[in-house]
């Protein structure tokens, strides 16, 4: 039987199949189909990437239309041995939607002995189904609030969706309810790495995205504080547990009162886990409703991405940058990545993290906060206050890397590299 009548045969079962999160339209499935029988034949266009030292998270769209998660595909190495699992994701529109058409392929490419400048693989089926399409991932609904995902049954993260109460912040405070963030993110040996509601600054919160200074019509609201501005939910977008990553997309809206001012679409990717590390894909992209400006603070840049790790004592945290590890805190400097490393209550060993900057990120690379009590700021836009028009889409991607252990600089550096690597990933035309 040729490769053509095999992906009919599989069109046809496809079509007819109805699996827990599979929406396949029947054009999509075809599209993937025969972008699989044309890579089997030696045709069709070649993924290529860097070369990196160290494995290589991919999530890249591809260039054909193409089908939601499908079982049974893998990328085969041209002129090698390697074949690499792979999971089929949606794929996200520029506004942060899931785009009409079209999929992505996510996949952890594995690092060979000596990488050469670049590697380049085709999709094609498996040889033989296996372990490989079983999803090591799920989802607990915890409550009405909270949705967390487990790796093997051990614990990644958690979403909050709904609205979470400090309890230790007092009533009359506004910075005592928030949504819409992350917490906690666990760490390789299940410790939690992030902070919530902590008594010297109540209104950090786990891994969030906040900004001091949001001007509406003349007036300035706090969404950094929740002053007179706050997140909600809105609805979910997707969720997908895979071979290769767990998958969430959502929905926020922001809110003066009930007028909606921005929509906020979120994506995060939680990749396997590999040797003491994992990979954690953010992407936000913020949506105006109305003519709005955004402003970091003044003198410090705080105002956009924030993970506030779980610091003990002050003087425990490593904060590491590309220049080398720092003992001071940073103002307003710019930087592709920043790591935290500190000793965690009841943890067996020091372990932290990072969060890198896509390179495809506004104004890269942005200014940054740091500081030794636990905060990493992205400051996006800045200091200096800028408008942003109704309808007009702006993508804020970052990988929030997770380590066990200490961490040089070197290592770091390879670490981006290999991110960067990913970043680069693109379909050729053959």
């Amino acid at each position: 039987m040729n490769h053509a009548s095999e992906c009919l045969r599989c069109v046809r079962f496809l079509s007819f199949t109805r699996l827990p999160q599979l929406r396949v339209p029947l054009a999509a499935v075809l599209g993937l189909a025969m972008l699989a029988a044309t890579a089997q034949a030696g045709e069709g266009p070649v993924l290529s990437l860097p070369g990196a030292k160290l494995p290589v998270a991919v999530a890249v769209d591809l260039p054909e239309s193409a089908a939601e998660p499908a079982a049974g595909r893998e990328l085969a190495e041209v002129n090698s041995e390697v074949r690499v699992p792979v999971q089929l994701a949606p794929r996200v529109a520029a506004d942060g939607t899931i785009a009409a058409g079209g999929g992505q392929v996510l996949a952890v490419i594995p690092p060979v002995a000596e990488p050469p400048a670049q590697r380049q693989f085709r999709l094609e089926r498996t040889a033989a189904a296996g372990d490989g399409a079983v999803s090591r991932f799920q989802f607990v609904t915890m409550n009405d609030r909270t949705l967390q995902v487990t790796d093997q049954d051990k614990p990644v993260l958690a979403y909050n969706y709904g609205t979470i109460t400090g309890q230790n912040v007092p009533a009359s405070d506004p910075r005592r309810t928030r949504g819409c963030y992350l917490h906690p993110l666990w760490g390789l040996d299940g410790e939690i790495l992030t902070d919530d509601f902590p008594k010297d600054h109540y209104h950090h919160h786990g891994a969030f995205w906040a900004w001091p200074h949001v001007l509406i019509d003349g007036k300035e609201y706090d969404l950094w504080t929740n002053a007179g501005i706050e997140q909600r939910f809105v609805r979910w977008l997707h969720q997908q547990a895979g071979p290769v990553a767990a998958v969430i997309g959502v929905e926020n809206g922001w809110f003066v009162g009930d007028r909606q001012v921005a929509t906020e679409r979120v994506w995060m990717r939680a990749f396997r886990a590999g040797e003491g590390e994992r990979s954690l894909d953010l992407e936000i992209y913020l949506v105006p409703l109305v003519p709005l400006s955004l402003q970091g603070a003044g003198g410090k840049s705080y105002g956009g991405l924030t993970v506030r790790f779980a610091v003990q004592r002050e003087a425990d945290a490593a904060i590491t940058v590309p220049a080398g590890k720092t003992t001071e805190d940073l103002y307003e400097t710019p930087l592709e990545w920043a790591d935290l490393t500190t000793q965690i209550t009841g943890a067996p060993h020091r372990s932290g993290g990072a969060v890198f900057v896509h390179p495809q990120h506004p104004n890269f690379p942005p200014t940054w906060l740091t500081r030794h009590y636990g905060p990493l700021c992205v400051g996006w836009p800045g200091v200096h206050a800028r408008q942003y028009e109704p309808g007009q889409p702006h993508r804020l991607p970052y990988r929030l890397w997770l380590h066990r252990g200490e961490v040089d600089v070197e290592q770091l550096r390879a670490q981006y590299a290999a991110f960067t690597a990913g970043a680069q990933a693109r379909w050729d035309a053959r």
